[in-house]
């Protein structure tokens, strides 16, 4: 073996001797917490997430390092897949103007809200899952799900619990598509009761781009979730989105448009930044 690895026989007895080097062991052991980390991030994460997990845990190396540690355990994050539109602009109910305008940095909580719906499949139906996110700090503040796509089983629950959990006592920008159950008067009306204070905005028609944070939030629920799932039943389904949504995107997971904080992490680093200030 020594002639076949061109090394000599007192080199090898040497090296059996000393072990594995500091090296070697602390990247064993780095590569075990990438597996770690990979795989509570649903096998999403890729190395800028990683990386910043890893620092969180008392390792400080660089985003190639472990983008090759990734490669060489054949750690692949998940990519975007296509999936279904929901938007349904063909009514005739009026359509609010873009206020938003693709206005994606705000200032504050409860300040803009953007909305959209998607569609989960199930062997026992379609099922539709409506969001509202805050732009601040990236949470989903309400959502709903639903065998049907009438107002009263999407947004006006979403609208609900987002009501239940944040007070509007500033002016606020509801944004969302043109569909149907946004522009309707049931919906409207909801919107002009709150004093003034919600200014409605929709965007362009055929524009994916005026609505891309809800955009993006769908890409990575399909992508990091339901795409591994195959659902038999709509409650199914329903559990598996709110585990996603509660557990994992608005408690743990780190957002890009957040310095790859968690939403936790940033609304504390605001807060101490409001108190300094």
């Amino acid at each position: 073996m020594c002639k076949t690895l061109k090394v000599s026989t007192s080199g090898y007895y040497n090296w059996l001797k000393l072990g594995p080097s500091k090296r070697w062991l602390k990247n064993q052991a780095i590569s075990m917490h990438i597996k770690d980390i990979f795989e509570q991030s649903f096998e999403s994460y890729g190395s800028p997430r990683i990386k910043v997990e890893l620092e969180n845990r008392g390792y400080y190396i660089s985003r190639p390092r472990v983008a090759r540690i990734m490669k060489a355990n054949y750690l692949i994050a998940r990519r975007h897949r296509k999936f279904r539109v929901t938007t349904d602009s063909n009514h005739k109910y009026p359509i609010a103007p873009n206020v938003l305008n693709q206005n994606f940095e705000v200032h504050r909580m409860n300040q803009v809200w953007v909305s959209d719906m998607t569609y989960i499949q199930t062997k026992q139906g379609w099922m539709y899952l409506t969001v509202i996110i805050d732009l601040f700090n990236r949470k989903v503040v309400g959502w709903a799900m639903s065998d049907n796509l009438s107002t009263g089983d999407t947004i006006i629950p979403a609208w609900n619990m987002a009501v239940k959990n944040n007070q509007i006592t500033k002016e606020l920008i509801f944004h969302s598509d043109r569909g149907t159950q946004y522009a309707s008067y049931r919906f409207t009306n909801i919107l002009k009761s709150h004093n003034g204070l919600v200014k409605q905005s929709m965007s362009r028609k055929g524009n994916c781009w005026d609505n891309a944070i809800a955009e993006s939030f769908f890409k990575s629920l399909k992508v990091e979730w339901v795409y591994k799932h195959n659902y038999n039943q709509k409650k199914q389904a329903e559990l598996s989105v709110f585990t996603w949504i509660e557990t994992w995107y608005n408690k743990r997971r780190r957002h890009s448009s957040l310095g790859y904080k968690t939403i936790n992490e940033f609304e504390l680093e605001m807060c101490n930044q409001n108190v300094a200030a």
